[in-house]
């Protein structure tokens, strides 16, 4: 009873019972198997693995790999997991293969858009013929077994609407596909808008450091120069003051280069 209420608890399928054979000594002897019988499809194991021990009852060929190219060789590919039948080659049924009427031309290669406009302007006609069929009077004698024209008019519009579905559903696999592209161009827009904000903040940044980097070796340069080599009118440069440690040479202080950093 706990077995079967861990069975239904259990989301997914149990694998099959048949997994346990897969073991390291049944491989090696399927192994063996194939090096002394290769081309006898169904081998007695017993009389070829007579010298080894543990042969199991079941055949060993049954270990043996699915063959692929087997399975792509038939007309309808599938292969089967757990029950499940799956189609190797995915394809989408016409609305001719599902039973419905097909108005439009099934190959891929034919230009759809002529039929289409004809479904779509027959649609609108067959609409208003079943608005004026609606607000027609009641007929007066009995036409017989003929259904109305209304049932008429609203049969054909599911046709119709069948067939400009189904003519959508064909195309969800370019729409995917255009959406793909434009997702894939949006980020690659987003990341040269991102790449091109950071090089003019680079380039800002080289330049406040070319700034600094001249205002300081103009001030270094100043400060060496000679007191007889100035030239007339070149105004002499007093000391750093001792007791204003913040002040640098050049008139930056570092309330300057803080505003400066806050900025950026």
């Amino acid at each position: 009873m706990d077995d079967e209420d861990a069975e239904l608890r259990n989301p997914f399928p149990s694998p099959p019972s048949h997994y346990t054979r897969y073991t390291a000594h049944n491989l090696n002897l399927l192994q063996l198997l194939n090096e002394r019988a290769p081309d006898d499809p169904n081998p007695i194991q017993q009389e070829v693995l007579s010298d080894q021990i543990e042969i199991p009852e079941w055949p060993l060929k049954s270990l043996e790999k699915p063959r692929v190219d087997w399975i792509l060789e038939e007309p309808d590919a599938h292969f089967t997991v757990f029950g499940d039948i799956w189609h190797v080659k995915e394809k989408v049924a016409s609305l001719a293969e599902l039973g419905g009427t097909q108005l439009y031309p099934s190959d891929p290669s034919v230009d759809r858009r002529p039929a289409l406009l004809s479904i779509l302007k027959s649609l609108l006609v067959s609409y208003t013929q079943l608005t004026s069929s609606l607000l027609a009077p009641p007929p007066t004698n009995s036409v017989g077994e003929l259904p109305p024209q209304w049932y008429t008019h609203s049969e054909w519009l599911t046709v119709l609407s069948q067939n400009l579905m189904s003519a959508a559903n064909d195309l969800r696999p370019v729409q995917a596909r255009g959406n793909l592209e434009s997702m894939m161009k949006r980020q690659i827009e987003l990341r040269r808008e991102e790449t091109d904000v950071l090089h003019k903040k680079c380039d800002t940044l080289e330049g406040k450091l070319a700034e600094l980097r001249q205002a300081a070796q103009t001030a270094f340069t100043t400060e060496d120069e000679p007191s007889e080599a100035r030239p007339l009118g070149t105004p002499i440069t007093a000391a750093p003051n001792s007791q204003n440690p913040t002040a640098s040479a050049g008139g930056v202080t570092n309330d300057d280069v803080l505003r400066w950093a806050e900025e950026l």
